[in-house]
């Protein structure tokens, strides 16, 4: 005896947009925050908003960050040599361990940044910086 065919509905979710991240949202969209070890070298990630995001041990060399929204992103060990964060919002950011070597953090906002360990031999750092790290 055949059954008839039902028709299944699965509602459609929406697309992640630059607000995703938030609370409200993390138990809706949590597959696409841990990008450690990603090779994003030279990538352009200008205004883009990372907040949250797990990249640790993620290359970034040479890429650019400049405006971007990257509030408590976790770049232990990341290789951030050569990046552009030009005035990038690093707010309570995990930079343990990580090479910013020659980076450009004019105009940043390093507030509550953890740099312990990190490597800032000649990072660029403007007058206009807010840093005040843990």
């Amino acid at each position: 005896m055949s059954h008839p065919s039902k028709t299944v509905s699965v509602p459609r979710q929406k697309p992640p947009t630059p607000y995703s991240n938030y609370p409200q949202n993390q138990a809706q969209r949590p597959y696409y925050r841990d990008w450690s070890g990603a090779d994003l070298k030279g990538a352009n990630l200008k205004e883009k908003d990372l907040s949250g995001r797990k990249l640790i041990k993620a290359d970034l060399s040479y890429a650019d960050l400049s405006d971007s929204f990257l509030h408590k992103i976790n770049l232990e060990e990341a290789n951030l040599f050569r990046a552009n964060l030009f005035r990038a919002n690093l707010l309570r950011a995990n930079l343990r361990s990580a090479n910013l070597q020659q980076v450009n953090l004019v105009g940043a906002d390093l507030s509550g940044a953890d740099l312990s360990g990190a490597d800032l031999s000649g990072a660029k750092v403007g007058s206009g910086n807010r840093i005040m790290v843990n």
